[in-house]
This record gives structure tokens, sequence and C-alpha cells, in this order.
């Protein structure tokens, strides 16, 4: 891998994000560029903030946007020094028209995304995930990774797989990106009806794969609802271990990675997220 991006809002600067970012640019040599997304009707401040009476005040405005200007170049700086202290490359883009679009535009030229769980380029209370998430990983052209509220550096992997050959292209999709990674603990877990096998899915085919990529990885075959089973298993495991599933597209139907089921992981644990899915 060899260019990563970030995308942060600059007037709700994700200090998670960042570290997560040079963490991972660290490990693969990567070059990190951070998106600082500035929507042209995204601000602070709301509109009866504004007002005067009856009136929009003019001054008021001028404050309030020199107000988020100031804000916004205080988070690119925080970027910026946490960058130099680590000694990786680094740019930044300030991309100042629709925020999805910008970055969905972005990831075309990148290896892969990463951007915090709660963004949401909203003032007001929005829905989790947001539509601002739900937007970028339905349409992105390259990996994302989801990035909790606080960093904890990775330690394990867990790979969710079901034969469907979604969840058999996110995991290449981290083998390619992140091999700096492929040397930490890692299981392969899979959820099957209670009137089937413990048998895992083309059982011959993903262990040959895997031998080739991981091959000290492990296999934990259960039985149950898949979505309840993967939460209620993925609540017992630490902080530090990533999650790598596939298929977050709309128009997709996937017997376990609906979009739902990304949802509901960001919804119910507090761990890091790797998305990839195949167009």
């Amino acid at each position: 891998m060899k260019k990563i991006i970030a995308a942060f809002d600059g007037l709700k600067y994700a200090e998670a994000s960042t570290q997560y970012a040079i963490h991972i640019a660290e490990q693969n040599h990567a070059h990190l560029v951070g998106i600082f997304l500035d929507d042209m009707i995204y601000h602070s401040y709301r509109f009866k903030d504004l007002l005067e009476g009856d009136e929009v005040s003019e001054k008021k405005l001028k404050q309030f946007d020199e107000k988020d200007k100031s804000i916004r170049k205080n988070a690119i700086q925080q970027f910026k020094s946490a960058c130099e202290h680590s000694g990786i490359e680094f740019s930044i883009h300030h991309d100042k028209n629709v925020a999805v679009k910008d970055l969905l535009h972005e990831s075309i030229y990148a290896d892969m995304l990463i951007v915090g769980k709660k963004e949401n380029f909203n003032i007001y209370h929005d829905k989790f995930p947001s539509d601002f998430l739900r937007d970028v990983l339905a349409d992105v052209q390259c990996p994302v990774m989801i990035a909790p509220e606080k960093f904890k550096p990775l330690q394990s992997i867990i790979f969710l797989y079901d034969g469907d050959p979604s969840s058999v292209y996110a995991i290449k999709m981290f083998c390619y990106d992140l091999t700096s990674l492929n040397h930490l603990p890692a299981k392969v877990l899979s959820v099957k009806p209670l009137e089937q096998t413990l048998h895992l899915p083309d059982n011959h085919l993903m262990k040959e794969f895997m031998k080739r990529h991981l091959p000290k990885a492990q296999y934990v075959v259960l039985k149950g609802e898949a979505e309840n089973t993967i939460i209620t298993y993925l609540q017992q495991q630490a902080e530090e271990t990533l999650v790598v599933l596939g298929a977050y597209q709309r128009s997709r139907v996937s017997r376990w990675f609906k979009p739902s089921m990304a949802d509901a992981l960001m919804k119910n644990t507090n761990l890091p997220l790797f998305i990839a899915h195949n167009k």
C-alpha cells in the first residue's frame, strides 16, 4: 500500500482517526493524505444564531464564519503536527465543495480510506451511522477503515467469512493492502444455521488461499443467527482487534453482509472495521 487518505471534519476534529492513520502509514511506509472536508453549507452555527430581530446580522455572520475558519485551521495544524512528529510522509487537501462528493472522488486515487465512525458533517443530531457515512461506504472506490473514537494499536484480526465472494474479496484486499499486519494473530469467523454442519464454507479452497497469506490463522465456526452471533462474539474481543468484512453496497443482498451488518457492528462494538466490497 502506497497511499492512504484520511477524512476529517475540521469543525469536529477526530484525533483518533489521525492516530489510526499514522499507525497504519508508519507500518506500511505509506504516504498519508489528510482530507479536510469543508462543505459549502456546513457551519458550526445555526441560522437562528445569526438573527437580530427578524433579520440576519451581517456582523454576526462574519464573526461566526471567522470562528469556523479558525477552528478548521487549528484542526489542520493538529494533523500536520502529529504527522511531523511521527516522521511519515504526508500532505493535506482542503476540499471546499460537497463533502461526500469530494471524498468519493478522492477515494478513486487511494489504496485505503480512514474515517471516524461518528463523522456526519452535520451540526444537528444525526442518526448513527450518519447519512454521510452510509453514502461514503455505499459508493467508495477503495477499502475503508472505520476508526473508533479511541485509538488502540492493532493487535489481532478477525475475518468475517460466509463463503460469499464479497467476504473473500475483503480478505484479499486486507492481505494486499495491509501486509504489515499479516503477522498478527488472526481468526476466520463463520456462523452457520443450527441445522447445518460446522464445516467451513468451501473449506478446502478457503484454507488453501489463507495458507498462502496467513498460514497461522485459526478458524472459528459458530451456530446461530449470523448478525446476533457475530455481535455477541465480537463484543467479547479486545478493542485492539480489527474486523474485516465485505459488501456494503445498497444494491447487493449478501447472506450476511447486507448494509445492516456493518451498521450493526458500528453501533454495537468499539472495534475498528476494515470494509471492502467488489463492484
